[in-house]
Order: C-alpha cells, then sequence, then structure tokens
C-alpha cells in the first residue's frame, strides 16, 4: 500500500490490484490534419500531455503491472454506429467519411490508431469501443476480473467526455478511481477543469486526481 496526495484527499493505492486506462490516444484526436483539428479544435493541447503520459505507461511497465488502451472506433459498415452519434457534430465530416488518414474513427484506418509515441506493446490489451464509456459493448468488464483488478488509474482523452464517461462507468461498478491530471486534456481547459472538479466533489463522488509524478512515486515506492 502506498498514499498518494491526492484530491480531494489521499488516495490509499494498492498496486498490485491496480491497472492502468489509457483513453483514445488516437491520430485523429491528436495529430494536426485529424478529425480533431478538422472540427476547428487546436490539438497542441492534448499533444502537450504526450510526455506525462509516456511516464505514466512506463511507470506501469516497469512494475508489471497492466496497461490497458482504448480506441473509440466503429465496424466498416457502421452497424455499431447509431444515427445520433454519427449525425452529431460537422455535418460536412461525419464518422465513417473520408478523411486525411481514412475513412474517420473506422477500426484499421490510420487515424483511429493510438499515436506512435505511446504505442501498445506486444500483449497489451487494446480495447475498441463503439462509445464513450470503455464498458459499454466491450469485454473490459470481464478482463479486469479476470485481472484481479480493483482500482483503476486514467490518463487520455478528452477529458470531459471519454475519460470522465469511462471513470464513471467504473466507479459504478465499484472500482476505485483515480485521474492522472496532467495525463488528460480536453480541447477545452475550462471543460477540463469542470469535469474534474465534477469527478472529485463531494468527497471524490467519483474519484480521485493526482499528478503522473505523484503516481509513479506511488508505484515505486
Amino acid at each position: 500500500m502506498a498514499t498518494i496526495k491526492a484530491r480531494p484527499f489521499d488516495f490509499t493505492f494498492a498496486p498490485e490490484n491496480a491497472a492502468l486506462i489509457v483513453i483514445d490516444m488516437q491520430r485523429d484526436f491528436i495529430e494536426p490534419g485529424g478529425f480533431g483539428a478538422t472540427l476547428g479544435n487546436d490539438v497542441t493541447r492534448l499533444q502537450a500531455i504526450v510526455p506525462a503520459t509516456a511516464r505514466l505507461i512506463a511507470g506501469f511497465r516497469k512494475a508489471g503491472l497492466p496497461v490497458i488502451h482504448t480506441r473509440e472506433c466503429h465496424a466498416p459498415d457502421l452497424s455499431d454506429c447509431p444515427p445520433a452519434k454519427r449525425t452529431r457534430g460537422n455535418p460536412s465530416l461525419r464518422i465513417g467519411d473520408p478523411g486525411t488518414m481514412g475513412r474517420i474513427l473506422i477500426a484499421g484506418e490510420a487515424g483511429a490508431d493510438i499515436i506512435q509515441a505511446l504505442y501498445p506493446l506486444p500483449g497489451e490489451t487494446v480495447i475498441d469501443k463503439p462509445g464513450k464509456g470503455a464498458f459499454y459493448a466491450t469485454p473490459l468488464g470481464e478482463m479486469l476480473k479476470e485481472k484481479g483488478v480493483r482500482q483503476l488509474v486514467f490518463a487520455g482523452v478528452t477529458t470531459e467526455v471519454c475519460v470522465q464517461t469511462t471513470m464513471r462507468e467504473a466507479n459504478d461498478r465499484g472500482y476505485e478511481c483515480l485521474l492522472a491530471t496532467d495525463a488528460t486534456e480536453s480541447y477545452f481547459p475550462e471543460f477540463k477543469k469542470a469535469a474534474i472538479d465534477m469527478m472529485t466533489a463531494q468527497g471524490a463522488i467519483v474519484g480521485w486526481a493526482a499528478t503522473v509524478d505523484q503516481i509513479v512515486e506511488a508505484i515505486d515506492d
């Protein structure tokens, strides 16, 4: 056991029961010319968290702890993408449409893959998810049970959408959740702040928040 000075109060960390979930660090969200950029977003905000996220992943790998990566993507025939999702956003550029890195958010296309700097190692779990949350329509829950995981550390993008959704799903399933504040980001800084404030409010109603250095130090103890 290790104690992390977290928000809103100290988090008792049990590395032997922990796993890291890195949410949607995909080319289409992070790289110039990708889906996120074409929607008018400043992708440099997301690029800025790559070094901290890499340190967090390296800390888990060094300790031999599970690292799980997710990708938001859909079947080529869009059978797992309901119209209520596909028709949102920019009407001239939607999920499944041709983009600069292949069809947007389609499994197997270049843009849907994880950026090279954070690419999964052979044997690491990669979850392709059709929803915002990583538990919806995926085997994630069963995988975590098999590994005996009870605590989840979260990184990735975006804080207020896929990261927060997955943390809330995890909280409902009884996991203790810890968000790495400098390894998550939003295109909108006020959204990131609000999401972290909401999740840590009322005595960690969804989970805790701490920095990458604080988490890695606890793993090394």
